[in-house]
């Protein structure tokens, strides 16, 4: 659906080919939908659409050689339905005891292969000999083809190598900045990372909804058409799906491609794309996804739970994708420029709350931040404070109340940065420190990158801890509507309670 809406309404030149074999696995057509044909559907999207014998190979070959010349012509899709019959099962174990006996017998008199050899026999084209050789010269051409394949050595895991293939390879060229003391919001610092990425790879493409004239809904594509153009900053119907597997194919044609979710609760739409197509395929086929995803996520505006969400988690959890989460506007910029220059498929969490609330200092030129790489925000002694995004703003608030009621307090605050693959060196080295851990983040407590940096503390740094490692995290439940609601189910709500307890401990 999303595919055929995106190509009807871009104008694109493509064929669309249903071979509409009757089944799903085992359920017949007519328990799937109710149209007679599915090229009926053509006509909501505004396009041609064409059913025609599937079996029939001239009628096959001579029908989509047209449509190529009306897809070019005419610079618009096609939806062609060709009718069939799978006459095996879907898969080997499946059989065909499902299919009624009388289908089965009327479909094989319509052998695809059988009937235009017999075409070619009446043209006087092929004769028996004509076929019986050419059978005996592809049945040989097959099995030589083969015979390599099944020669080839067992296959003998390598964990190393198996580990290396997860990641395109890519060494960062890390530029430093100079100082400066111009000051950016983060939304303004995302936004000038983003401008400065167009300039440098001219073939880059951003999409999303609204982001064209309007700017997106938090404008931070706002004046792009008028120095990039409508091709590279291109408004999306709603269908974030399509969108994502776009930004696929683009980085396949060696493009580079920016999807903007409206909001981060919206990446469920988008999730096969992301989690089993741009994840995956450097470790399947060796393909890069030079992708990056950017994610308007987290709560404390009242937005509700489909607006508001911390969903990382979702994805840190996805070997092959690159997750970033900035908490200030100078990583902001620096880490969107190294998402755009790695190979790899990167989500780019932006939180909604520290747009206009947070400023820095952000350098005007062209810099990067390495991926992967934590930074320590506070140095101190008695504990460390392990966090990202809002909760580093939260813990530093709480690190200077503390410091009120005692006078002596110090903490160590690592900020993550990256969120896959962490910064265990950074981690170990705290923990090695202080002796004492908490973690903290606004994502819900159950299944939070949380109690992965917990665990690999605890089967790492053990002999180190003077505490066991502790949790601050969000309630595990929808994020309320309610302003007060909202306010009890952040994690902040409960930092102070838990940084006493580890102190105490």
């Amino acid at each position: 659906h999303e595919a055929l809406n995106v190509a009807a309404v871009w104008k694109l030149p493509v064929i669309f080919l249903i071979e509409n074999n009757g089944y799903g696995l085992s359920t017949p057509t007519s328990e799937q939908y109710a149209c007679k044909h599915l090229a009926d559907r053509g006509v909501g999207y505004g396009m041609k659409a064409v059913t025609i014998d599937g079996n029939n190979f001239l009628e096959v070959y001579h029908t989509v050689k047209e449509l190529r010349e009306y897809c070019i012509r005419e610079q618009a899709p096609v939806l062609l339905e060709c009718m069939t019959f799978r006459m095996r099962g879907h898969e080997e174990a499946s059989g065909v005891k499902y299919v009624p006996k009388e289908l089965i017998e009327e479909w094989g008199k319509k052998d695809p292969v059988k009937h235009y050899e017999e075409f070619l026999k009446n043209e006087g084209l092929l004769n028996d000999e004509n076929i019986s050789t050419t059978h005996a010269l592809l049945k040989k051409e097959i099995e030589e083809s083969l015979a390599p394949v099944f020669d080839e050595p067992e296959i003998i895991a390598n964990t190393s190598e198996e580990m290396n293939d997860v990641y395109a390879p890519f060494t960062p060229q890390i530029i430093t900045p100079k100082k400066s003391e111009r000051e950016l919001r983060i939304v303004d610092a995302i936004s000038e990372g983003l401008k400065l990425a167009m300039r440098k790879h001219h073939n880059l493409v951003l999409m999303g909804q609204d982001i064209a004239e309007y700017g997106g809904v938090f404008k931070i594509t706002e004046g792009f058409v008028e120095e990039f153009g409508r091709e590279r900053v291109r408004n999306t119907p709603i269908c974030e799906s399509a969108i994502v597997g776009a930004a696929l194919g683009l980085s396949i044609k060696g493009f580079k491609a920016m999807m903007e979710m409206q909001f981060a609760d919206f990446v469920t739409v988008g999730f096969n794309q992301i989690i089993n197509n741009l994840a995956k395929s450097y470790y399947r086929w060796g393909q890069n996804a030079d992708v990056v995803v950017r994610m308007p996520t987290g709560a404390g505006v009242g937005a509700g739970p489909f607006h508001s969400q911390s969903n990382e988690a979702w994805f840190t959890h996805t070997p092959g994708l690159k997750v970033v989460y900035p908490s200030n506007p100078y990583d902001a910029k620096g880490l969107l420029l190294s998402a755009f220059e790695d190979p790899n498929p990167v989500m780019y969490f932006e939180h909604k709350a520290l747009y206009r609330a947070i400023s820095g200092a952000v350098p005007e030129e062209y810099y990067n931040i390495e991926i992967g790489k934590a930074n320590l925000v506070e140095e101190g002694n008695d504990m460390s404070i392990i966090t990202y995004g809002a909760g580093v703003h939260w813990a530093k608030q709480q690190i200077s109340d503390f410091r009120f009621q005692i006078s002596d307090f110090s903490a160590d605050l690592l900020d993550l940065r990256t969120l896959l693959p962490f910064d265990k060196e950074a981690i170990e080295r705290t923990v090695k420190k202080t002796g004492k851990v908490l973690v903290l983040h606004e994502d819900c407590m159950t299944g939070g990158i949380g109690g992965e940096i917990s665990a690999w503390i605890s089967e790492n740094c053990f002999a180190h801890l003077d505490a066991p490692v502790m949790r601050v995290a969000s309630l595990d439940t929808p994020v309320p509507f309610s302003i007060p609601l909202e306010n009890n189910f952040l994690a902040k709500t409960r930092l102070s309670e838990k940084m006493k307890e580890l102190l105490e401990y």
